[in-house]
């Protein structure tokens, strides 16, 4: 097995969230809709972090950080959408 040492925190972190989150859609509690809002909310991230590197002269790891997680949340929703189907989110224009 794994020791505690061999697998970073952030790692657990997010094997946690992707069960929750494929959890909760088995269970019908989110809907394919739902997990594309979190999608969009997640690569909003980016350009809040973008923008505040370029107000605020911040780390340039803040924009790798939501754009990997963009990337992240792209693949869990098209494995959910995949897996358990569902409607799109409807877009009103």
């Amino acid at each position: 097995m794994f020791e505690e040492s061999d697998v970073a925190s952030g790692d657990k972190a997010m094997i946690l969230l992707q069960s929750l989150i494929c959890y909760l859609r088995e269970k019908n509690v989110l809907s394919r809709a739902d997990i594309e809002e979190l999608r969009d909310r997640v690569e909003a991230r980016i350009a809040d972090a973008e923008a505040e590197a370029e107000v605020q002269a911040a780390l340039p790891c803040k924009a790798a950080i939501a754009k990997a997680a963009a990337e992240d949340m792209r693949d869990l929703d098209e494995y959910c959408g995949k897996r358990y189907g569902g409607k799109h989110r409807r877009h009103v224009n």
